[in-house]
């Protein structure tokens, strides 16, 4: 135990509290009611100084990045201060910290029923690293409760409960990965949620620092310290912020509103996008492409956007960023206007590497647009896919305005509509490699991830000049916490396994918990041999009902996983593949609803039903939005599946029979292969995508699915409408679709009316209600007995 460093105030001053003991210095800022930002500096240099991810409500960050000085983001609340002899105490009305000065230890408070409860502490020994006495690095021990639950450290696999795990934060290229076992994976999120089940109080840490790291969740056990859990940065500084609840859904809330908005993406985003590796690495690339395309339209398979893997950037058998292979592809511009022909937006593959052959390294070499080897002005050379090359330095303002312009020159001129950003977790191994840092050289160690968020800042910024009213729709496979202000995301290259779907589903989860809302995973599995017919069925009924659907694959079987691979099954998947687009109007509104509202797209039971404590059993469930429960099967020949649905105040909805279930219910629901078990909360309306589906047909329709109250009860929706595609919603040009619901013994009475500046595309809404139904409807006044079915009109 360190004794000999002794802590006192040494000024109060702009919400900030600093403690000081000879040559280290601890700064408390008070940013809101509910959170508190704790910062030791260790290292001294500029770039450590700011922050790309705590960029509270923004949309974008400077690419320098924001000053960590700068409080104007923040509410900054009145609070009081307490200083005694031996501690000091610092309090607003929701969120308290007690700090022992003798060893710097703080203890945390919130207030229960207007009593102060204790709900974090600091370990009682060798709680930070002074003076290196714990070794190198930065490090945080935190006392464990045996109460304890861990949520969030964004993408990591295994179960969704992370106590008694250890993880690695290291952003690595994870091809083939075990979704159940390896780590690290492909993002850099140092933050999780802690939840005690004794106190019913959930508060989050996020440690501000970009280098490698560990958080052990009580996988170590030492009998010289107690229970115990820790966060080790390999290098940098110790900031983090303490987030209250006291729920989970409102730490995840305020960590989302803390690292910025969700980006609005165009509609189209939302629905499938085919892709594969095997098309761009044919030979007749181009050839294969257009017959994807013929297939859609052949099989009637709606597709809205389809991603051009790295192939079609190759000279012999690899791959060079920005370069056309007119061997492939002899008519870039052709296969691109046939893709948009019908309908079908593409998104072309760019990496931040430059091999060594690359016609374009020397050039980018002298220009010194490269990371720097540690010990010369030359390019830091790294291993990259099947050959040697260096990456590009994202803190050099030349070489950001480079990418800028080769996004523009290469791909936006040619008619590409979007960026999928990959292989960018810069696996950069000499730990003193450097960066240019915006004129502040560092090593890259230190910023790994913020190379990442710069890469996908640029690329945004050059779709936003190039189509200056079209909504940027950007996909990046690494990132770091507020990666959502830019790009949509997925899993990465995941493996062909039953159990994947399920750890997968875990995965994402976490992200949801950690901020970052629009995501999807590689349907079918990315790497492996081709999934069977039931696998990829019940991984198409999983990957419909997340806001990113991509059947993606490089099959070492050399297939390929398409809606149509199973000709004996296509009449299901084609089903589908219909029923995704049936909901994007309802994944739209909860994309709105993250990006307006910083409301998660999917979350686990628990997010909305934390007053049932079987919501926190480890399950294969999530919510789409608040109200639809889905239930997919994830075990092979499974033909029934057992489901739990929440309590809740009004029941719920089976979506296939209508049957309707009171809360807190245990049922066994019968999942044939064509099936998926769904749910709606009682009080529910959901819009939907009417009338006939197909690959030709774009035409919109709007239905409304009510599920009303079993009894007395009053719900009201806003349905929000834009154009999906410009930019126009920011100018106010959107629309909503209100309705109120209002239910009692004899009446379900429904209220509609359209608010709003947009046109909306259709004349009329179908109210689709439950068949089992046997109360009058009356609709705007108007009485129906009998139906079930009712058409209303929007003019």
């Amino acid at each position: 135990m360190i004794k000999d460093v002794h802590f006192q105030v040494d000024k109060v001053k702009n919400n900030t509290v600093t403690l000081k003991s000879n040559e280290i210095e601890a700064h408390v800022y008070i940013l809101e009611e509910d959170v508190f930002r704790v910062y030791i500096p260790k290292e001294d240099h500029p770039l450590l100084k700011r922050t790309w991810t705590i960029t509270p409500g923004a949309e974008d960050v400077s690419a320098e990045g924001r000053d960590k000085s700068d409080l104007s983001p923040f509410s900054l609340p009145a609070f009081e201060i307490v200083q005694g002899e031996k501690e000091v105490e610092i309090y607003t009305n929701q969120l308290r910290v007690v700090i022992e000065l003798t060893g710097l230890k703080f203890q945390w408070f919130t207030k229960v029923n207007n009593q102060w409860i204790n709900i974090a502490n600091d370990r009682k020994t060798q709680n930070y690293n002074f003076n290196d006495s714990l070794g190198t690095g930065v490090y945080h021990y935190l006392e464990r409760d045996k109460h304890d639950n861990y949520y969030g450290l964004g993408e990591k696999g295994g179960p969704f409960n992370k106590v008694g795990k250890r993880y690695r934060m290291k952003t690595i290229d994870a091809m083939g990965y075990d979704a159940e076992n390896t780590d690290p994976l492909y993002k850099h999120i140092p933050y999780y949620i802690t939840y005690n089940e004794q106190t019913e109080v959930a508060y989050g840490l996020y440690y501000d620092n970009y280098s490698d790291s560990v958080f052990d969740l009580g996988n170590e056990l030492d009998n010289y310290h107690g229970l115990y859990r820790y966060y080790h940065a390999a290098k940098g500084d110790l900031d983090y912020y303490f987030i209250l609840g006291p729920r989970v859904k409102d730490v995840v809330e305020s960590f989302s509103k803390l690292t910025g908005k969700t980006i609005m993406p165009p509609k189209w985003s939302l629905g499938y996008s085919g892709s594969t590796m095997t098309y761009t690495d044919a030979p007749d690339a181009q050839e294969q492409l257009k017959k994807f395309v013929d297939s859609c339209k052949e099989f009637d398979i709606p597709c809205d956007s389809f991603q051009l893997s790295s192939g079609y950037t190759s000279i012999g058998d690899k791959r060079y960023v920005f370069n056309w292979d007119y061997s492939k592809i002899p008519s870039p511009t052709d296969m691109i206007d046939n893709f948009h022909d019908n309908g079908i937006n593409l998104c072309a593959n760019i990496k931040p590497v430059l091999l060594k052959d690359h016609p374009l390294y020397e050039e980018l070499a002298e220009k010194k647009y490269f990371i720097k080897a540690k010990d010369s002005e030359q390019p830091e050379i790294s291993q990259f896919w099947d050959d040697i090359g260096s990456y590009l330095d994202f803190t050099n303002k030349e070489a950001f305005d480079w990418w800028k312009a080769k996004i523009k020159e290469q791909l936006l001129s040619y008619g590409i509509d979007s960026t999928w950003n990959d292989n960018n977790e810069y696996e950069i191994w000499d730990e003193e490699a450097k960066a240019e840092g915006f004129g502040n050289t560092i090593p890259v160690s230190y910023i790994k991830p913020i190379q990442t968020m710069l890469m996908m800042k640029a690329s945004y910024e050059a779709q936003r000049e190039f189509y200056p009213n079209t909504r940027p729709y950007l996909i990046s496979r690494s990132g770091a916490a507020g990666m959502q202000k830019y790009v949509q995301t997925w899993s990465g290259d995941n493996f062909t396994e039953w159990k994947t779907i399920r750890y997968n589903i875990k995965m994402g989860l976490s992200l949801s918990m950690s901020g970052v809302y629009n995501f999807g995973h590689d349907v079918g599995g990315f790497s492996g041999k081709a999934p069977d017919p039931e696998l990829l069925i019940r991984w198409i009924q999983n990957g419909i009902f997340h806001p990113r659907f991509t059947i993606h694959s490089w099959n070492e079987d050399k297939t390929v996983n398409v809606p149509w691979m199973y000709p004996e099954y296509l009449d299901l998947i084609r089903g589908l593949m219909k029923e995704r687009v049936k909901w994007i109007p309802f994944i739209y509104q909860t994309v709105h609803q993250a990006h307006k509202d910083y409301k998660p797209i999917l979350t686990p039971t628990l997010y909305h039903f934390d007053q049932d404590k079987k919501t926190f059993t480890e399950n294969d469930d999530f919510l789409l939005g608040e109200k639809l429960l889905i239930c997919n099967v994830v075990e092979q020949g499974a033909t029934e599946r057992d489901v739990y649905l929440p309590e809740n105040q009004h029941g719920w909805y089976d979506l296939e029979s209508d049957t309707y279930y009171e809360g807190g219910t245990n049922l066994t629901t019968e999942a044939p292969l064509n099936k998926i078990p769904m749910y709606a909360q009682a009080g529910s309306i959901l819009p939907i995508r009417d009338g006939e589906i197909s690959f030709k047909d774009s035409k919109e329709e709007r239905g409304l699915l009510l599920f009303p109250f079993q009894n007395n009860g009053e719900i009201e929706e806003w349905i929000y409408e834009d154009d999906g595609n410009t930019m126009n919603y920011q100018d106010g040009e959107y629309t909503y679709i209100k309705v109120k619901m209002e239910c009692d013994e004899q009446f379900v009475d429904i209220k509609t009316e359209i608010a709003g500046d947009y046109k909306l595309p259709f004349d009329q809404i179908t109210l689709h209600l439950p068949k089992q139904e046997q109360r009058a409807i009356k609709v705007n006044g108007q009485l129906y007995k009998d139906q079930h079915q009712i058409v209303v009109a929007t003019s």
